[in-house]
């Protein structure tokens, strides 16, 4: 048999589980179980997808810009932006209907959990004056939004290599039912 290597494919081929998704099923899960009356474990809150949005009206008059988002948004989520186009012509902003106004990635499984950990643990702490996230950001459905001001916040990014800098939307998508639940889950 062949020896099992720390961060390589296990024996059977299948990479192991994030540390992230291992803590919620071993501690998180049983907890918000019990803190919310859930008979089953498969009831507790758990997160469904995280989506990373960046607009850039810019890329409608610059193929450049759009490029440089595409990268960098591709190496920060570990897959390919897709591009999304507007639905109507706006005259004020000179944007026709169907030109590229950004990106975004939705990011599920494995890779979801893999990004929240390094946003967490790398990305956020590098902040300048990080204080925190704001607890207002919850909608009605268990929903956390919130906006980064900068993508250079990510150790995957270069910052002598920037050309355009740019912020995101960070939306984590939860299965809770309130906002108690869901601010009980990301805590």
């Amino acid at each position: 048999m062949a020896a099992r290597v720390e961060g390589a494919k296990t024996t059977t081929g299948r990479r192991p589980a994030p540390r992230l998704l291992e803590r919620y099923r071993k501690e998180l899960a049983p907890a918000l179980a019990k803190q919310f009356n859930h008979r089953n474990l498969m009831a507790a809150a758990h997160l469904e997808k995280i989506v990373l949005n960046v607009g850039c009206g810019e890329a409608a008059h610059d193929a450049k810009f759009l490029e440089a988002v595409q990268r960098d948004l591709g190496v920060i989520a570990g897959q390919r932006p897709l591009v999304t186009r507007a639905k109507k012509a706006i005259s004020n902003f000179k944007i026709k209907e169907e030109d590229p106004v950004g990106c975004k990635v939705t990011l599920r499984r494995a890779r979801m959990y893999e990004f929240l950990d390094r946003l967490v643990s790398v990305a956020l702490p590098r902040i300048r004056d990080f204080r925190g996230l704001n607890p207002n950001g919850f909608d009605q459905g268990g929903n956390y939004s919130f906006g980064l001001k900068e993508h250079t916040i990510f150790p995957e990014i270069v910052v002598d290599q920037i050309q355009y800098p740019f912020g995101m939307d960070v939306v984590v998508v939860t299965s809770a039912a309130s906002r108690e639940e869901a601010m009980a889950l990301l805590k």
